[in-house]
């Protein structure tokens, strides 16, 4: 038996607010339903799948448990990502994003994979966590 999909991927957030308006102002995620967790957080939904789990870093009851029952500290945004490298969604409209970017005053990059079929866009959630947007021509 092997993996069907990737369900989501948790962020533990020291912005939770700022880090849930980036993804859904900047990405188009939709916040919505999430179980009555003892601890702040946000479910961002993509046709109809919570891909994006958002909780806060003071959590000390949820996900990121580590083998001693203690959490890491709190995520130092300006540190990068660790050993995670990016996440990645696919786009639709590469010059739309690319102005919406730009006009939210975003520092993003963009690159032009070799055989010219996919352009990407980079930029930085609140959280450090690198986005990388792929768009097929």
């Amino acid at each position: 038996m092997t993996v069907q999909a990737l369900e989501h991927v948790t962020i533990r957030c020291a912005r939770l607010a700022r880090t849930r308006d980036f993804y859904c102002q900047m990405m188009g995620l939709t916040d919505g339903e999430r179980p009555d967790f003892s601890f702040r957080g946000h479910w961002l939904y993509l046709g109809g799948i919570p891909v994006i789990h958002l909780v806060e870093a003071a959590d000390t009851g949820g996900a990121g448990w580590s083998r001693e029952g203690a959490l890491p500290p709190p995520p130092d945004a300006d540190a990068g990502t660790g050993a995670f490298d990016h996440v990645a969604f696919q786009g639709s409209d590469f010059d739309a994003m690319r102005a919406k970017l730009a006009e939210a005053g975003l520092t993003f990059r963009e690159r032009i994979v070799p055989g010219g079929r996919l352009k990407q866009l980079f930029v930085a959630d609140p959280e450090g966590v690198l986005v990388e947007i792929n768009f097929r021509t």
